[in-house]
């Protein structure tokens, strides 16, 4: 049963995870209500979201006396209420959807933000220390995370190998660990993609084809990890 479309509102801030939201909804057909928020010159989310939110994050659903926060909470929540076994997955696939979902945040998201802070570290320090941090962040990357990343790579990629399967759950369609996923992966793909491998790069692009990622597109608004 779908909600009303005054029910469910999406609280969206533009180039974050609130994307994968809109996504979940339109493959869904859930109807929900927009509200659109704009990064302020430094990147950071306007405060008019801590009104929704104390912590002022994105994505941010409310629906009726119902506020949620966090990618995760929302992409089970919203299949759970509103799925209508839409987003239903095979047997064999659930400890993978578990598995994945949790991942995506929980393990693989951390080092592309410690990625991302490392490369712009060096280039707000103060122009004198730019030298020095530049080889310390530089330093950093190159012994301790890019290991770590190409690790990862290198488990998503065998992942998606296995028996050629288009979907982390191995099923006909995408499912919570697809949602939770799609971002890291479109930031990677966007932002450092020498080290992924064909058929991670395969499957963002399998993703953006999507007749409901391109609706969601639209609504959702100018998306820089889709280009």
């Amino acid at each position: 049963m779908s909600a009303p479309s005054s029910t469910l509102v999406v609280h969206h801030l533009n180039d974050s995870r609130s994307q994968r939201i809109l996504w979940l909804l339109e493959e869904l057909d859930v109807p929900y209500e927009l509200k659109k928020y704009q990064r302020m010159p430094d990147m950071t989310a306007p405060k008019e979201l801590t009104a929704v939110h104390p912590l002022g994050y994105a994505p941010v659903i409310t629906d009726g006396d119902i506020t949620l926060a966090e990618s995760g909470a929302i992409v089970e929540y919203i299949i759970n209420k509103y799925g209508g076994g839409k987003a239903n997955l095979p047997e064999a696939g659930k400890i993978d959807d578990l598995y994945y979902a949790h991942y995506a945040e929980g393990s693989l998201m951390p080092m592309l933000v410690n990625k991302l802070v490392y490369n712009i570290v060096p280039q707000r320090s103060p122009f004198i220390l730019r030298p020095l941090v530049k080889i310390v962040f530089s330093t950093l990357q190159t012994k301790m995370l890019d290991p770590r990343l190409e690790k990862h790579a290198a488990f998503i990629e065998q992942h998606l190998s296995k028996d050629n399967r288009q979907w982390f759950a191995g099923g006909d369609g995408p499912t919570a660990a697809d949602y939770q996923m799609s971002f890291p992966l479109e930031t990677w793909c966007h932002r450092f993609p020498e080290v992924l491998g064909p058929n991670t790069k395969e499957y963002v692009k399998r993703i953006h084809q999507r007749p409901a990622y391109k609706k969601a597109l639209e609504k959702g608004g100018k998306y820089t990890y889709a280009e």
